[in-house]
This record gives structure tokens, C-alpha cells and sequence, in this order.
């Protein structure tokens, strides 16, 4: 099993010191340090290397024996789509890049061209590593287990018949042969679909090339009978439905000799352009982009090693590829599709069903709108999974049928295909409450998800609007107006993640229920930005992104180094899923090097290099890959005893500090400080189960338990606890 992977490109090696200069005649003869140069390339990882070797750390997870075994065929999976969405849009964008010309280069000094070969390097080893991993350990342990995936050549004929059958009564019927030849031209190939690429014969004609899609609304694995029986055992038997056509690709080819017939996929680009200062309507205009989605650029084409070089150079011409964009493999193509497989109704071989607690406090309300009178008393933590996300959307349900709720507000980021918190929303338009809603299109992946729900909610009278020109709008913000008998009263929900029942079951993050009166007039005129138009610079006790988010972090780390002190030397945890942005590194290695402590807990990318002597030697940089995706964002300043604890939906990337309406927001009450700093962070950072070390050189080492004690995994620790609760 792996342990270790690699950020820095191979020719990387770990910073040395500078050579010393000369010693001053001021300085007695004393010889000085140089100062380091915080901008200098050496000091960070390159980002797109970076999430590479994030994703390895997902393989890794798919090759750990520890792992139930299904659960390890879904790390795998999630492996796969990684990797289509990482073409999608980091490859894609590269590839523009260099197409264009552009030589600038990223902190880490790496330009685009030289990215793209590097990540090609990368890559390969570690694609032909997983499919190692599939053939060699993960299909055979699986057929022990009586999960079996046959080669169609492997089935008896019982099996051949019942799948042959369903071929001609599920599969012949959908399936659309496409010529190529002068009079037809190469068929276009939607991105991410799996295609046979079929050469027949006939003596009248001669040879000729035939495109054949495998539909997407067709199961990848088609299921089989089993030979045997163990009575009250479930075996699952499946057989790939490529391999199942190309059996029976003779049936739509009548009076034609098929030759030979090859799996290949292509990968395309999914980045949509809009230029909103020209467009009408950005509804229509997200809708156009999805449609064209299907025929950017190809970037990638996976094909099976078998397939020979004549037919590889006509897909490679017609696709307009670079041949350094092919990649052959052994196997399966789209590893995605072992989500199918986990489907699977064995228990047995997954993780032990959790469901989530809800605290004590909210769980013995006598009427829904007690859930107000309860905030209003004090500000009331959720830690999802661990907790329920069924109080937020108990929030909505009360806020939408109380007659005292005047209007609510909200922002939607990704909300899922069936949401409550929409329903709920358009509920209390229904009744006759204000209703405003931001919907975020541009929300990668969940555009057209997100257009459905923009128009239902249109549709009973809600307010909604798109965001800001140029600025995605990825805050988490519930604001709930109701009127009390002292006056109008604010009730907020501020979170880390989205406004998704289905993710919060899967995603680790925090959201807070508040009628902080500072926190809702900060709400109040963020939403008035949102919606209408305002130069509002300041927010209250929030932070926001583009306005002030960046300035106020900054100076908190700042902040951070000027209360050090030889007894009290400062504390920064900072805990979040990418760490990019350079002026926020070389701020966190001043205050490495004025001997404050740092603890960084950084899921994916992180391009901060930590360990190195007289720069970051005092920052600590951890991962957590595990069951659930940590996704939660936290800042902890120790601010010389004084400590402040801000969530919210940022992370430290230029994107977000930039190009994003960000919310970040402090916690107040001193037990939620104190919870989050001991059970979540504390625990997070007590990790040696799940959690991986960042070296100076860019390998990620597993960590090792302390004292011969039982390895910690924080993720089932916060779940024992959240029960206790």
C-alpha cells in the first residue's frame, strides 16, 4: 500500500540555506544570516501537482486494507471522477493558456507548459497504479466476497444466454451505429461518454470506420446469474456492457464483417465563458453554456491498450489531439462507473450505517416555532455529520408557516435535485412571507440544477437573483425576519458548507443559529448588496469577500505576531481545504518566523511548504482524507489568551479572496469557542488514523500512533462523541 506521495515536481529538491554573506566589520565579526526571500519559487508547491497528489491520497484510501471492502471500490470511483473534473477544468484552463501563448508563471515558477508535462508525468504511473490495484486486489477480493465482474469470455451459457437476451431486448433497441466516410462526417463524441470505435468490411464496400455510443441511461455493469447457490448468501454477478455489445456488435452491422471493435472516452473542456456585461439574460446565457459544455475542446482520450495504431491516429486526427493527451489503458475505462458496484445491497462489506444526533437542546420542541425562541436565548452549534442537518431545515419549514415571520433571505450555492430548504422557501412565499433568494449558476457542475430551482421559485413569486457581475456568491447565509412584541427581531443561519441535505450526510462542516443583533445588521446589509445596489464597505462583525475579508485576516496573523512573546509564543490553526493564495502564505511564514505556532489542517491542495529552516519551520501542515469529506473552515487565533474562532464558506485562495462573495463569521459564545477548539479542531489535529504529515519535500507521511495506544481517527471519534451529546 502506498504511504508517501510527492508535490514538487521531480526535479524538486528540498530548499537549501543560503550561502552566508560576508561578515559586516559592524558586527564584530559576527556573521548574519541572509533573509529569505518569501516570493522565491522554492517555497511553494505548485497547485495543480498539489491536487494530484490529493487525489493519490484518495487511492491510497482505496488500497488501505482497513478499509470495508466496497468502500474501498467507492474511493476508487471517486478517484476516477476526480480525475474527469480536474481534466475538465485544470487541464482545460492550462491548455488554453499555452495555446494562447501565456509564459506567466504561478508563485512556484512552474508555467503552464511546463505544468502540463509535468502533470502527464505524474499521471501515468499513478492511472497505471490504480488499474493495478482494480485487477490484482480489488476484483479478486470482491468475487471471494461473491461480488464477481466477468469478462464476457468467463460466462457459462447460462449467462451468456440471459445476457444476450437483455442485449436484444434493453440494449439493441437504444443503440445508434454512426458512419464516418465522405458523405458522413466524424460524429461529434460528448464529453465524458464511452464509445466503440468499430471497423467492418463487406466486398461491395470495403472497409470503413463506425462510431458506436454506449448510452448513458444503460447500467455499466449488467447484471448475470450466478452459477451455484449458498442459500441466504447475496452474490451479485455483472459483466461490462461494452463487453456485452461488442459480443453481439455483429446484429447492427447486417451483411458487414466486423473487423475489430475498441473502447475509447474522451474528456472535455468544461469551462463555460460568459461574459455578463454583454449578456441580456444570465439565466439564458448559463443555459447556452451547458449546451456547448458537450462540444468543447477534447483535453483527454482514454482508450483501451489493445486498440492498434491505425485506429488510434484516426480518432487522434478527428479529435484534433495531441498524442501526448492519449492515454491507454489496461481494463476498464472510467473508473467512475464503480459507483454502480457499490450500490450493491451488502451491508457487510461497508461502513457501519451512522445517523445523525441532534442536540440535546433542539430535540424536544413542543411546536416548530420554539426552534426561535430558543436562538433567541443562545447561539446553538451543528458539527455535520455528526449532527443533523434536519434542524436547518426545520429552521426554513418554521420560518416559512409562522404568521410572525415577515421575510427571509437567503443564499443557494449547490442545494441538490430534491431540496426541503427550496421547498420550504417556496412554502412560505406561499404564504405570504417576503422571499428573496440568490441563486449562484454559476456554481460549477450544478448549473442545471440550480436553473430548475431558479425557475420554480420564480414561478410562486419569489424574489431571485444571480449575484454580482463578475463575482461568484458562495456564502452560506440564512437571514429570518420576524416580528417579536419588543420589535422586529434578525434570525440568522451562518455555515460553512451548502444548503444540501444530501452532502451534509457526507461533508464535515459547521453552521451556527444566531440572534447576534451584530451579525444580523452585517446580514441585512450584505443581502442589500446582493440584491440591490450598495458601496457597503463594512459589515459588522462579518467578514466578506471581496471587501474586507483579505485585509482582516491578514492583519489578524499579524496581529497574531505582534502579541508573541517567549511565554506565549501565539497559536494559529487554521483548517480548511486549499491553501493557495501567496500573499496569505508569506504571511503565514513571518509568523513562523517570528516563532508563532501554526497548525495548518489542509484536505487538498496546499502549495505552503512547511519544515523549512528559517521560513516555516514552526508551521505544521496536516490532511485528512477519510469517510467523510472534510470541508468545514476555521480560523483560530490564540490572540495572546483572547482567542477568536471565525467560520465560514473561504478558502485561502485567490478565488475566493478575489473573485467570490465569501462570509466569514466569529464565534461569540465561549463554550462554542471552546467545543470547536477541543473536540473539533483538538481532535482533527490528534489524528494518526486518517491523517497525513506534509514534509518540506512534499511527501505526505502517514502518521504513526504515539505510545504503542490505538490509532485515533477523528472523524469516528466526532461520531461517538456526537451521540454522548
Amino acid at each position: 500500500m502506498t504511504t508517501k506521495t510527492k508535490l514538487a515536481p521531480p526535479t524538486d529538491t528540498p530548499p537549501q540555506p543560503a550561502e552566508a554573506p560576508a561578515a559586516d566589520p559592524a558586527s564584530n565579526g559576527r556573521e548574519t544570516a541572509p533573509t529569505p526571500d518569501l516570493r522565491d519559487p522554492q517555497y511553494y508547491f505548485n497547485r495543480e501537482l498539489s491536487w494530484i497528489e490529493f487525489n493519490g491520497r484518495v487511492l491510497e484510501e482505496a488500497q488501505d486494507p482497513r478499509q470495508p471492502l466496497l468502500e474501498r471500490v467507492k474511493f476508487l470511483a471517486i478517484f476516477g471522477s476526480n480525475l474527469d473534473e480536474f481534466f475538465m477544468t485544470r487541464v482545460a484552463g492550462l491548455q488554453d493558456q499555452v495555446q494562447a501563448g501565456v509564459l506567466k508563471a504561478p508563485p512556484d515558477g512552474l508555467t503552464p507548459a511546463a505544468q502540463l508535462t509535468t502533470i502527464r508525468k505524474r499521471l501515468k504511473p499513478m492511472l497505471k497504479e490504480a488499474r493495478r490495484h482494480l485487477q490484482n486486489s480489488l476484483l479478486p477480493e470482491l468475487a471471494k466476497a461473491g461480488i464477481v465482474l466477468h469478462d464476457f469470455s468467463e460466462l457459462n451459457k447460462k449467462q451468456r444466454d440471459k445476457a444476450n437476451n437483455y442485449f436484444k431486448e434493453a440494449i439493441f433497441p437504444v443503440l445508434t451505429p454512426l458512419a464516418f466516410d465522405p458523405g458522413r462526417p466524424f460524429p461529434h463524441i460528448s464529453n465524458l461518454s464511452l464509445n466503440l470505435a468499430v471497423r467492418v468490411h463487406s466486398q461491395e464496400y470495403g472497409e470503413h470506420f463506425a462510431r458506436l455510443k454506449l448510452p448513458p441511461s444503460l447500467p455499466r455493469l449488467v447484471p448475470v446469474p450466478h452459477s451455484g447457490s449458498k442459500i441466504g448468501y447475496k452474490r451479485f454477478h455483472f459483466v461490462w456492457l461494452e463487453q456485452l455489445i461488442i459480443a453481439n456488435i455483429h446484429t447492427l452491422f447486417p451483411g458487414m464483417n466486423v473487423l475489430e471493435a475498441y473502447p475509447f472516452r474522451v474528456t472535455r473542456s468544461a469551462d463555460i465563458e460568459i461574459q455578463e456585461d454583454e449578456a441580456s439574460d444570465l439565466l439564458l446565457t448559463i443555459e447556452d453554456g451547458l449546451r456547448r459544455r458537450r462540444f468543447g475542446p477534447v483535453v483527454r482520450m482514454t482508450i483501451a491498450h489493445t486498440m492498434p495504431d491505425h485506429i488510434r491516429d484516426l480518432l487522434t486526427r478527428n479529435l484534433r489531439l495531441d498524442a501526448k493527451d492519449i492515454f491507454p489503458v489496461d481494463g476498464p475505462l472510467g473508473l467512475s462507473d464503480l459507483m454502480d458496484m457499490y450500490s450493491a445491497p451488502r451491508y457487510d462489506l461497508k461502513d457501519q450505517p451512522y445517523i445523525p444526533a441532534i442536540p440535546t437542546m433542539l430535540r424536544n420542541r413542543a411546536q416548530p416555532s420554539d426552534i426561535f425562541n430558543i436562538i433567541r436565548q443562545q447561539d446553538v452549534l451543528l458539527h455535520h455529520p455528526y449532527d443533523s442537518f434536519l434542524p436547518v431545515v426545520d429552521f426554513l419549514r418554521a420560518a416559512a408557516r409562522d404568521p410572525n415571520v415577515l421575510a427571509i433571505k437567503q443564499t443557494l450555492y449547490r442545494v441538490g435535485r430534491d431540496s426541503p430548504i427550496v421547498k420550504a422557501l417556496m412554502e412560505a412565499r406561499e404564504n405570504g412571507k417576503e422571499v428573496a433568494v440568490l441563486i449562484e449558476l454559476k456554481a460549477r457542475f450544478d448549473e442545471g440544477s440550480n436553473i430548475g430551482w431558479a425557475r420554480a421559485l420564480e414561478r410562486v413569486g419569489v424574489h431571485v437573483v444571480y449575484g454580482l457581475v463578475g463575482l461568484k456568491t458562495h456564502s452560506k447565509v440564512t437571514l429570518v425576519i420576524r416580528k417579536e412584541p419588543d420589535g422586529l427581531r434578525r434570525y440568522l443561519h451562518l455555515g460553512t458548507g451548502n444548503y444540501n441535505d444530501v452532502t451534509a450526510q457526507i461533508y464535515t462542516d459547521l453552521g451556527i443559529f444566531t440572534a447576534n443583533e451584530s451579525l444580523g445588521n452585517g446580514a441585512s446589509d450584505l443581502f442589500n448588496r446582493l440584491t440591490g445596489y450598495s458601496n457597503q464597505s463594512d459589515y459588522g462583525d462579518l467578514l466578506v469577500a471581496p471587501v474586507n475579508l483579505r485585509h482582516k485576516i491578514l492583519a489578524m496573523i499579524e496581529r497574531e505576531i505582534s502579541k508573541r512573546s517567549p511565554d506565549n509564543p501565539g497559536h494559529l490553526i487554521f483548517k480548511m481545504n486549499a491553501l493557495v493564495d501567496a500573499p496569505m502564505i508569506r504571511a503565514l511564514y513571518r509568523a513562523s518566523q517570528a516563532g508563532v505556532k501554526v497548525d495548518l489542517i489542509v484536505r487538498g491542495i496546499c502549495c505552503l511548504r512547511p519544515g523549512v529552516e528559517g521560513v516555516s519551520e514552526n508551521i505544521r501542515v496536516i490532511s485528512i482524507v477519510g469517510r467523510f469529506l472534510e470541508h468545514s473552515r476555521i480560523f483560530y487565533f490564540k490572540n495572546g489568551g483572547d482567542e477568536e474562532i471565525y467560520l465560514g464558506s473561504a478558502d485561502l485562495m485567490p478565488r475566493n479572496l478575489n473573485g467570490r462573495v465569501e462570509t466569514v463569521f466569529p464565534v461569540f459564545d465561549p463554550a462554542l469557542r471552546q467545543q470547536i477548539r477541543e473536540e473539533v479542531l483538538g481532535t482533527c489535529l490528534s489524528d494518526d488514523r486518517q491523517a497525513r504529515l506534509l514534509l518540506s519535500d512534499g511527501v505526505y507521511e502517514r502518521l504513526v500512533p504515539r505510545n504503542d495506544q490505538p490509532a485515533l481517527c477523528c472523524q469516528t471519534e466526532l461520531m461517538r462523541r456526537a451521540k454522548l451529546h
